[in-house]
């Protein structure tokens, strides 16, 4: 697959689609016809190779989508933050059973010494409030900002019985820890644990001016049968699981992701900007013993330790579901199941990476798009490409099977 450079950026120079997973790129571009219908890219690799990497429909009203575009995906930057700190745990920089303020001292405060980065990874820290968590919301945007706050919080007390999905900071306390353990910003780590070893410059966390040319613009605006996300929990706030899930977002978070602000930002738990190949790029690391091509990102330890994928726990108390966080990433949706079988992470609107260590398969998928005409906050285009992929994947397995036996057959 020949490579072009644009704009610094390492883009193919036309698309890639191996034979055996052609009906899965015919369903990609099916998604995409209509410029109402927005667009997006699709990247899945196998064994550490590539073997889709397509991209269809518009970026904006006026622009079609290129190799290049890339799309802000919300909680997918979840995920490359865990990965990031499973890199810091291997180089000795920080320890999964270390409490937090062995590297941050202020954490300490009220309450919060034994809290580890295992926890923090968990969504275990009982630190998911951001509502009136600063004085003034337009800090809410602000790194240093957030994390003095929540250094100075208690934590919820819930966190002892069960997950609390940390929506929006989640990401501030993986960068806040990085770069306590570094000394570096969390802008040099994500680069040189990440960028680098991948050879993928596309993991932002706040895009440059000089970038934001190959943004996508999403579109619609976040809710559930057109009615907004800040709307439509209010009325029910009185509620423990829905206090405890509407103290996780503040009023106007759903309408300003879809502005220029977030672009400025650096929250990795809802801000990153990625394009499917270089979800995919990281996924298939993992899905691969830590290997993509001739890179190797992790230990094929660490990723045997993420793919085991333990229960965090049956009931989460701000999602009032059954999410299986671990270590930085949830079960997948693959098709229409929760498998434990499959890891990664979704973001609000349904872009998202994931892996199936079992067959070294990997997909990464991006669109501005946000979810479909009832549900903006998400959709079943990713699991629905997933399930495609992991059936053209044991196709695959199994005709290199055949092969090697019929080879076999042959010589003797």
């Amino acid at each position: 697959m020949p490579a072009a450079s644009i704009d610094g950026i390492s883009a193919p120079g036309h698309m890639l689609i191996d034979d055996r997973f052609t009906a899965v790129a015919a369903k990609f571009f099916s998604m995409f016809h209509r410029k109402s219908q927005g667009g997006g890219g699709l990247a899945v690799y196998l064994h550490g190779e590539p073997v889709l990497d397509i991209w269809a429909g518009w970026a904006d009203s006026d622009r079609r989508w290129r190799a290049d575009s890339m799309a802000l995906s919300y909680s997918t930057g979840k995920g490359v933050a865990a990965t990031i700190a499973h890199r810091l745990v291997e180089r000795g920089a920080i320890d999964l059973n270390e409490p937090v303020a062995n590297y941050w001292p202020e954490f300490a405060a009220n309450g919060k010494a034994d809290i580890t980065i295992r926890d923090v990874l968990n969504h275990r820290a009982g630190l998911q409030r951001t509502r009136d968590l600063v004085e003034n919301p337009d800090d809410l945007l602000d790194h240093d900002a957030v994390a003095t706050a929540m250094a100075a919080s208690a934590p919820d007390p819930m966190r002892l019985r069960a997950s609390g999905y940390h929506g929006l900071t989640f990401g501030t306390l993986i960068a806040e820890i990085a770069q306590r353990a570094t000394g570096r910003s969390f802008l040099e780590v994500v680069r040189s644990e990440l960028a680098e070893p991948l050879g993928d410059n596309d993991f932002w966390f706040g895009v440059p001016e000089h970038q934001r040319h190959r943004l996508a613009q999403l579109s619609p605006r976040l809710g559930v049968a057109g009615v907004p996300f800040d709307t439509l929990i209010a009325p029910f706030a009185a509620f423990r699981i829905v206090r405890s899930a509407r103290s996780a977002v503040y009023d106007g978070w759903a309408d300003m992701t879809l502005g220029r602000r977030p672009y400025d930002a650096m929250m990795p738990g809802w801000n990153g900007v990625f394009t499917a190949r270089s979800l995919a790029k990281m996924y298939g690391a993992i899905a691969n013993d830590g290997m993509v091509g001739h890179r190797r990102l992790l230990r094929s330890e660490t990723t045997r330790l993420i793919a085991q994928m333990p229960s965090n726990g049956r009931y989460d108390y701000v999602l009032g579901a059954a999410p299986h966080f671990a270590l930085g990433y949830h079960r997948a949706v693959v098709g229409t199941k929760l498998t434990r079988h499959a890891l990664g992470h979704f973001g609000i609107g349904g872009s998202g990476g994931i892996a199936v260590p079992r067959l070294g398969l990997s997909i990464g998928f991006v669109t501005n798009h946000l979810g479909n005409h009832a549900m903006s906050l998400g959709d079943a285009r990713l699991p629905l490409l997933a399930a495609m992929a992991e059936r053209a994947a044991r196709s695959a397995v199994a005709e290199g099977a055949s092969d090697i036996l019929d080879t076999t057959a042959a010589a003797s």
